[in-house]
């Protein structure tokens, strides 16, 4: 009975993401479609990156998790392809090309994410999420708190007619914040989710980020940043204060 609740817990979470398998093993595709459908989402399998092309134009999806390796079309190709074509969809790499310099062309090619072969299931599914969580960030084109709008699309904080633009990730911290007033984010739950989790991101980047964002809105009448002592940051509507 308590197996069946969570089951349809998480596939009322999970039911609407999607997530193209891009895997010319097919044991592997099998498993690690398996394994997402276990845990609520949809997968949708592909043999090799032309293959991956047939099921984008046929479905929406979410995300893509890829080998590299793979006949017609390898995995890095397949994300050039992707992302000359004008698509922003998160991509986690998955491959047994360990070394520094294969990981350096996997981003340059516009990779999101990179895992190393042979890997665990468990944390591709961590990782998925965090994809998910990050692309829902950048999706959610506006927000608004008072007379304050958040423009997603431009990166611009709009405040009585005086336009802010800012840096991406400055926006995406900000963006984060406000879209939960009031909310605690802890340090790595706001440098997973910007930054992601391999990158070598130290806790002074963040408070960089958060000191400029801070000087710039200092006047601004709807919101300030407030650091909660040894937890995080939350954003807190001026008038509630």
């Amino acid at each position: 009975m308590i197996k069946n609740i969570r089951i349809i817990l998480i596939e009322e979470v999970h039911a609407m993401f999607q997530i193209l398998v891009v895997e010319d093993d097919k044991e592997l595709r099998d498993l690690f479609c398996t394994v997402l459908s276990d845990n609520g989402y949809k997968p949708i399998p592909a043999s090799d990156g032309l293959n991956a092309f047939d099921m984008l134009e046929k479905n929406y999806i979410d995300v893509i998790v890829s080998d590299v390796m793979m006949p017609n079309m390898d995995g890095f190709e397949m994300t050039k392809v992707i992302r000359k074509a004008g698509y922003t969809i998160p991509i986690l790499i998955i491959t047994a090309k360990e070394n520094a310099a294969d990981k350096h062309e996997g981003f340059l090619a516009g990779t999101d994410d990179y895992m190393v072969k042979p890997i665990d299931v468990n944390e591709m599914v961590w990782r998925v999420e965090a994809l998910l969580r990050r692309s829902q960030i950048v999706n959610q084109r506006m927000a608004k708190l008072g007379n304050t709008e958040f423009d997603s699309t431009t990166f611009t904080v709009i405040t009585n007619s005086k336009k802010t633009e800012l840096p991406q990730k400055e926006f995406l911290l900000l963006f984060k914040l406000i879209s939960s007033p009031n909310r605690i984010f802890t340090r790595r739950q706001i440098m997973d989710e910007i930054w992601g989790p391999d990158i070598e991101t130290d806790t002074h980047t963040l408070e960089v980020h958060i000191s400029r964002l801070r000087e710039k809105f200092k006047e601004n009448p709807d919101f300030e940043i407030v650091t909660v002592r040894g937890l995080g940051y939350k954003a807190v509507k001026k008038n509630d204060k």
